[in-house]
């Protein structure tokens, strides 16, 4: 028995404040991790520290809501926690405009449209003209349905999470449903190849190798600001792809 499983033994036992203080130190690191790669949604919009504090809230209520005897690991239930009341606080800043989720259909349509047209990734020109407005408009556009989608993730959470939870470790996936999760992989990985070489290198390393935002800046050499617009690019195109099934990206 490691050390955590000993305080999480007598946790459960006790309830004792001092042995909760002790997991809220122990699993800090978890929250500056979700805080880290949610913050690539976001840009600069709202900072990362109240991201952090965002989820130490969800992180103390994953420790009293967990259940140590059902054998689940408690980082996989906190994550979702701590995602989800980061997200939660992030509702009540009340930014997010009612039309920005019709804005981003017509941004997704108007890509679908343009690369049908063109048999390739519309520049940001085509892109403007196809919508009818600026350049700068196009690009803010971009960004703001990075937030869109990281506020879309609540949903996924809300219909996922005890689900995941208990069929994490199940073996009951009916031949159908393993057919279906293979279907849906084969089509995120042919989106995918389809992005740019740019883009496509910040997907890998933010979903694939769970990089942060600062991690991917750092390895390509340009600013956290300019991988969050390539990031929010490329999510836009996969969503136009992946279509009812876009869902996966913020697993």
């Amino acid at each position: 028995m490691d050390k955590n499983d000993k305080i999480w033994s007598a946790y459960a036992k006790t309830k004792d404040s001092a042995l909760k203080e002790q997991l809220i130190i122990e699993y800090a690191p978890l929250v500056k991790y979700v805080a880290g790669r949610l913050s690539v949604h976001l840009g600069h919009k709202v900072e990362y520290e109240d991201l952090a504090s965002y989820g130490i809230f969800g992180l103390i209520d994953a420790i009293d809501k967990f259940d140590y005897g059902k054998g689940v690991k408690f980082e996989t239930y906190a994550s979702l926690r701590i995602r989800g009341a980061i997200i939660d606080n992030i509702r009540k800043l009340d930014w997010v405009p009612r039309t920005l989720r019709q804005k981003n259909k017509q941004l997704e349509q108007a890509l679908q449209e343009l690369e049908l047209q063109y048999g390739r990734e519309p520049t940001e020109e085509e892109l403007s003209e196809k919508l009818d407005i600026s350049i700068d408009e196009t690009r803010e556009l971009i960004r703001k349905t990075s937030i869109l989608s990281l506020v879309s993730l609540d949903d996924y959470l809300n219909q996922n999470h005890e689900e995941s939870l208990s069929h994490r470790n199940s073996d009951t996936d009916t031949p159908e449903s393993q057919y279906d999760k293979k279907e849906i992989k084969k089509m995120l990985v042919d989106a995918i190849d389809k992005l740019s070489d740019r883009e496509k290198k910040v997907i890998t390393l933010y979903y694939f190798e769970d990089l942060t935002l600062k991690e991917i800046s750092c390895i390509m050499g340009v600013s956290e600001s300019r991988i969050s617009q390539i990031h929010s690019k490329a999510v836009l195109r996969l969503q136009a792809k992946l279509g009812k099934h876009k869902s996966i990206l913020y697993m």
